[in-house]
């Protein structure tokens, strides 16, 4: 199967393997998520980092680890969060 774009009968959901596929990630990781149960109901549920305080914000990138916090604005903190 080199050259095959279908995954092969072992995933059930082609579709989502081949959307993962094309947004990078790994045919193992792509199988993974396409074959887990429920995957297409997970997710979409957070709240958006705009309607977060500036303090929430801040503990959220705290627990990421980033550097140069203290002095960061709100939205350096969503910056920060969205490309870390």
């Amino acid at each position: 199967m080199p050259n095959d774009k279908t995954p092969g009968p072992q995933v059930k959901d082609p579709e989502q393997y081949e959307a993962l596929r094309r947004k990078g990630y790994s045919k193992e990781k792509s199988a993974r998520i396409a074959n887990s149960k429920g995957a297409e109901k997970r997710g979409g549920n957070a709240e958006k980092y705009e309607d977060r305080t500036k303090q929430d914000l801040y503990e959220q990138v705290k627990k990421v680890g980033i550097a140069g916090r203290s002095t960061m604005t709100k939205a350096q903190l969503i910056h920060a969060l969205r490309n870390n």
